[in-house]
């Protein structure tokens, strides 16, 4: 993790910069319930990183893994049928099927 360079006065830590790296950031705005307010602020802190940051990284993991999920179902679905029979074959019955002495 990156920190952001400063300049100490007194007991506070001026910050000259905050690296965003070399993608473009959108700001955005959210609302929260006030407890769920206070326990993502706290949950940031203790992650030495901004609410805003959070947010954006859990984001960015679900778009990874719908897209992920998205690429492999369609992946799945190009793949032709395959026959569960031969052509002249029946399949069996139901009763067949769930007959529980064919089963033991």
């Amino acid at each position: 993790m990156v920190r952001p360079q400063g300049r100490e006065r007194g007991n506070t830590l001026d910050t000259i910069f905050v690296p965003h790296y070399s993608s473009a950031m959108k700001n955005v705005t959210i609302t929260l319930e006030e407890e769920v307010a206070q326990w993502a602020r706290v949950w940031a802190a203790r992650r030495n990183s901004s609410l805003s940051r959070l947010v954006g990284e859990l984001l960015k993991k679900t778009m990874i893994e719908e897209e992920g999920y998205q690429a492999a179902m369609n992946q799945f679905m190009a793949r032709a049928p395959t026959a569960l029979k031969e052509e002249k074959e029946r399949y069996p019955k139901r009763d067949e099927l769930y007959d529980r002495d064919l089963l033991r």
